[in-house]
Formats: structure tokens, sequence, C-alpha cells
């Protein structure tokens, strides 16, 4: 009987998006693993492709052409529009962490880092691994001037992405002032 009810479900559309939600989540589990074991840069590009492809799917055609427009108003240097745009978004789909992470972007880029911290903590809350959201504190850090928590936070990039190279360099350059100079 329960297995009636599932596929009268399904044939009507109500339990589909929860059902690919399920298989999505499945999906990025193994793609993060892969990325964790891929030796070297160009062995990881095309697992961040489907991490990508998987995270901007909303599930949403109306929220997928609100995120079009705010890439638009963010290429046009119009970030109250942007903004504007993905409170939209954020009302439509909260539970989608690409809205709150591209909101977060745009507050970065505004320079209002209190904002944009807590769209990033947003971000974390849907996907704890969002090695882009992860980044972006790093960087609000860095422009805090609290190098501690910046190496940390690139350290956790690491630690999911390997192979990211922005991350690579910020570790090694933040290294000496962390953990100091070698003797």
């Amino acid at each position: 009987m329960r297995r009636i009810i599932l596929l009268l479900l399904f044939a009507f559309g109500i339990v589909s998006h929860f059902a690919y939600a399920d298989t999505e989540s499945d999906s990025l589990d193994a793609l993060f693993e892969r990325l964790k074991t891929a030796p070297d840069a160009s062995a990881s590009e095309p697992i961040v492709k489907s991490i990508k492809k998987i995270w901007l799917h909303s599930g949403s055609d109306t929220v997928d052409l609100l995120m079009d427009r705010a890439d638009a108003a963010l290429e046009n240097q119009d970030l109250p529009l942007a903004i504007e745009i993905l409170d939209r978004v954020i009302t439509l789909e909260p539970d989608w962490a690409a809205g709150w992470n591209q909101r977060a972007t745009v507050f970065f880029l505004m320079d209002d880092y209190r904002r944009s911290m807590a769209d990033i903590a947003e971000t974390l809350k849907r996907e704890p691994r969002h090695y882009g959201a992860i980044s972006g504190m790093g960087l609000i850090f860095l422009h805090r001037g609290d190098k501690k928590h910046a190496y940390d936070a690139f350290e956790r990039v690491l630690a999911i992405y390997p192979q990211l190279e922005t991350a690579k360099n910020a570790v090694n350059q933040l290294r000496p002032d962390v953990e100091g100079l070698p003797l």
C-alpha cells in the first residue's frame, strides 16, 4: 500500500523534489569523497563542475530566472539591485544554499562584512562543505586583520577541496604569521 501511495505521489509530482534532493545528497556525498582524493587540480576540475551543477540547481524555474537576473545585475555592478533580487530568491527558496552564498558574495563586494558573514553562516547551515563560502569567510577574516581565523578557514577549505590553489596559497602565506617561522 505504501508503495502505491508513493507511486501516486511521484505521478502527481508531489514528492519528486524531495526524491531529487535525496539523490542529489547521495551524489554530492560521493563527489565530495572523490574531491578529497583527487590527485591533482586537473582531476578535481570535473568533480568541482559536477558539484557546482548540483549546487546551482534550485528546483524552481522562477528562482533560476531570478538568479540569472541577479548575476546580470552583479555583472553590471548594480549591487543594490542584485541584493534586492537575491532577497526574493531567498524568500522563495530559503533552504537553497546557493541563494544565501550569492547574496553573501554581493555583501562582500559592498564591503558589508557583517551581513556577508551572516549569509555565509546560513549557507553553511545548508551545505557545511561549501568551500566557496568558507573561502569567503577566510577573506573576511583577512580583511579584518584576523590571520589566525583566516588561516583556520583556508585549512578547512583544504580539508574539503585539497587541490584548491587559492586556498593552498593563502595557507602558505599565512602559515609563518600563525605558526611562526621554522627554526
